[in-house]
């Protein structure tokens, strides 16, 4: 892994040095993009929609459109907007984890102590799993502030997750969402009883993400000749009024059939 931040956890009074590592990685197949008449590569160029001619990256600047008026950036203006430039990720509280609804995470990082700094990243996570609480501060990645929730992980690691900004949680009460009408008392209970038959602990290493994998047998198939049938696509039925009872009632003797055998 290569270290894509390199600062300090402010603590109180307390610094830790850290490192910051991405946590995650794709496993998505890199295509590439062919013309379909002789399978060359396809390259884009940066071309002026006035003249037709390409335009080289010295030449480019940024602009927004303001009253059918680009207004242009320049590095200073980038510099004024910018976040004060610090390697401190400093926790300005403590809260509950669940408190932080999901809807805020972005991407996960973890965090390694550096020399001299083990001590306090041990005792910080510790104290975290001792006080069910994550740390929330703000830190400047890449010069762009971003919020970062910090938590324990399995016991041994620190992880920071990045969270959106509250202003980038879209609206949605324009969306055409059901009244709030309570539902009949005996598809609630049938319902729950769905739910907690079908209850356990979470396992993630039972989802795996086999599209990469099944796309490379398909390659591997049609660079040996082979011809390769398209699965079929389930649809969805709808604008049918359903019955809601009867649904509930096969589902919760399909799952007994299926946890019996």
């Amino acid at each position: 892994m290569k270290a894509i931040w390199n600062g300090a956890i402010g603590f109180g009074l307390v610094n830790i040095p850290v490192k910051i590592y991405s946590a995650t990685e794709t496993t998505k197949l890199d295509l590439d993009m062919l013309d379909k008449s002789d399978f060359s590569n396809i390259r884009f160029k940066r071309v002026n929609e006035n003249t037709g001619k390409e335009v080289k990256w010295e030449n480019i600047v940024k602009g927004y459109l303001m009253d059918d008026k680009y207004i242009v950036l320049d590095e200073e203006d980038y510099e004024a907007a910018s976040p004060e430039k610090t390697k401190i990720l400093s926790i300005d509280q403590f809260v509950k984890e669940d408190e932080v609804d999901s809807v805020y995470f972005e991407t996960p990082y973890y965090l390694e102590p550096q020399k001299n700094g083990e001590s306090a990243y041990r005792l910080l996570l510790k104290a975290l799993e001792e006080t069910a609480m994550v740390g929330i501060g703000t830190f400047v990645l890449r010069d762009t502030e971003a919020i970062g929730m910090i938590r324990p992980y399995n016991d041994e690691i620190l992880v920071l997750n990045r969270l959106r900004f509250d202003q980038e949680i879209r609206d949605y009460t324009d969306l055409k969402i059901p009244a709030r009408k309570a539902p009949k008392p005996a598809e609630l209970k049938m319902a729950v009883s769905l739910i907690q038959q079908l209850s356990q602990e979470f396992d993630p290493t039972m989802y795996k993400d086999t599209y990469s994998d099944e796309l490379l047998k398909i390659i591997k198939q049609k660079a040996k000749g082979k011809n390769v049938k398209a699965r079929k696509t389930e649809t969805a039925k709808e604008g049918k009024v359903i019955d809601l009872m009867a649904q509930l009632k096969a589902s919760l003797n399909h799952s007994k059939s299926k946890s019996a055998s």
